[in-house]
């Protein structure tokens, strides 16, 4: 592989989609390949390098999957018995939900449990424990099993349950089962083990615009489970190489049986949004059904910075990339297909509305559709639908609200923008089984509480 060509590509695509920052790795032919660009932070002007930490965001859900599922082939844990028998106490707001919610669900996104509760229980070991409690209030996007809706709380919630099973904290059950016996160095949960190395700041701002420093640096460590690891690409590859490995670690190691490894390749639930975006989920991965070969991967968002993750297990190909800030995303559509073709003979598809939209009665789905965290408002302006989407609670202290204009892609189903510098992102209506109208977005579920009028 000449990474020195990628490296260069890499640095123009940051430069064009403002990105400050961005550190890529490769795994092809069993070796693993590495760059970086660009710096770490706009202000202080370091330079990333390719041992520089990023966060990683919801791909750290992939690891918290990886230990349950180590339970599981412990026979320390059923995925399909209810979270109740592990966790005694444990409830949300509806009765089914806290009776009948199983870890199985809550790995695939089905639970239902409304999915964006960023409460911060503060620093101390005992900081799940009291998160878990705070759910008690924490309602339901859907009843369980009938969709899907992510749902970043249902790993906190998982998260607590490792802790119970192995009687450590999430961070030292991960260090001790996955991390030290993997033989990664750089991949941590703590800010104060993060300040030991080069780490990047996130970065906002709209697209096209040159972005500023975020206020914070992390999520709360209540998050973690779902969100907090911060790691070099490298060793997010390296991560990847277990599970193309069939659980083993380079020296042999078998830190995830390959029957579990497999398990958790296989199709849960199809998003409503499968049509435009043809992706399943699996038991913590998402399965891409990309032309060429299936792909499995998963995408991370912190506050100010992207991280995703694609593995062409059939290929023996993994790729990485963690940047702090900008279009990161369209950096990562052009940047992967190009590698993904040339490595790995797989084509990275691209939604986007058609040159001529079609005709679509938009009134029906005027209206408001609120989940835990954020709320979205659909109107119709001059023919046109509307959506403004608007958080509340921890993450509203770090964003702004969202303002787009809805274009006709088929049934039910449009494309999305904050504006031209932005990739186009499908918005799905769509009904339960007993009729109740939905909107999918960003990959949650949210039902209508005020009809059209």
């Amino acid at each position: 592989m000449d990474i020195d060509h990628w490296k260069n590509r890499l640095a123009e695509l940051c430069e064009e989609h403002r990105v400050p920052g961005a550190s890529l790795a490769v795994l092809v032919d069993g070796e693993i390949h590495e760059c970086a660009t660009g710096v770490l932070h706009v202000g202080t002007g370091v330079e990333a390098t390719t041992d520089s930490l990023f966060q990683i965001g919801s791909i750290t859900k992939l690891y918290t999957a990886t230990l349950i599922m180590q339970l599981v082939a412990e026979g320390r844990l059923d995925l399909d018995a209810p979270v109740a028998s592990v966790l005694p106490g444990f409830a949300v707001a509806d009765p089914v939900a806290t009776k009948t919610v199983t870890p199985r669900q809550l790995l695939s996104h089905t639970s239902g449990i409304d999915g964006d509760f960023f409460h911060d229980t503060g620093r101390g070991d005992d900081c799940l424990a009291v998160y878990v409690a705070a759910c008690a209030a924490l309602g339901q996007n859907h009843p369980p099993g009938v969709t899907m809706s992510y749902c970043n709380s249902g790993f906190s919630i998982l998260g607590r349950i490792v802790e119970v099973l192995t009687d450590q904290v999430w961070d030292v059950a991960l260090r001790e089962r996955i991390l030290t016996p993997l033989g990664v160095r750089s991949t941590m949960t703590l800010p104060e083990e993060a300040l030991r190395f080069r780490a990047a700041l996130g970065h906002l701002g709209e697209p096209g615009e040159d972005p500023v420093p975020a206020p914070v640096w992390n999520l709360a460590r209540s998050a973690g489970p779902a969100g907090t690891i911060t790691a070099t690409a490298a060793d997010v590859v390296r991560f990847a190489r277990l599970h193309m490995d069939g659980g083993r670690a380079p020296d042999g190691t078998v830190i995830l049986p390959a029957e579990q490894v497999a398990a958790m390749r296989e199709p849960q639930v199809s998003p409503p949004f499968r049509r435009a975006s043809h992706l399943d989920w699996g038991l913590g991965w998402i399965l891409y059904d990309w032309p060429g070969r299936r792909v499995i991967g998963h995408d991370g968002a912190t506050i100010g910075q992207k991280a995703v993750l694609r593995v062409v297990p059939e290929a023996g190909v993994a790729v990485a990339l963690l940047a702090n800030g900008g279009v990161a995303n369209e950096v990562y559509s052009r940047l992967f297909s190009e590698l993904l073709t040339e490595c790995a003979g797989v084509a990275v598809p691209r939604f986007a509305p058609p040159a001529e939209p079609p005709v679509v009665d938009i009134a029906q789905y005027v209206g408001c559709y609120p989940r835990e965290g954020f709320t979205v408002e659909v109107t119709e302006r001059d023919g046109v639908l509307h959506l403004r989407g608007v958080n509340s609670g921890e993450l509203a202290k770090v964003s702004t609200p969202l303002d787009m204009d809805l274009v006709p892609v088929g049934d039910g189903i449009f494309a999305a923008r904050r504006n031209e510098h932005d990739p186009w992102a499908p918005v799905v209506f769509y009904d339960l089984p007993d009729g109740s109208p939905y909107l999918h977005f960003g990959f949650r579920a949210a039902p209508r509480v005020s009809p059209s009028p």
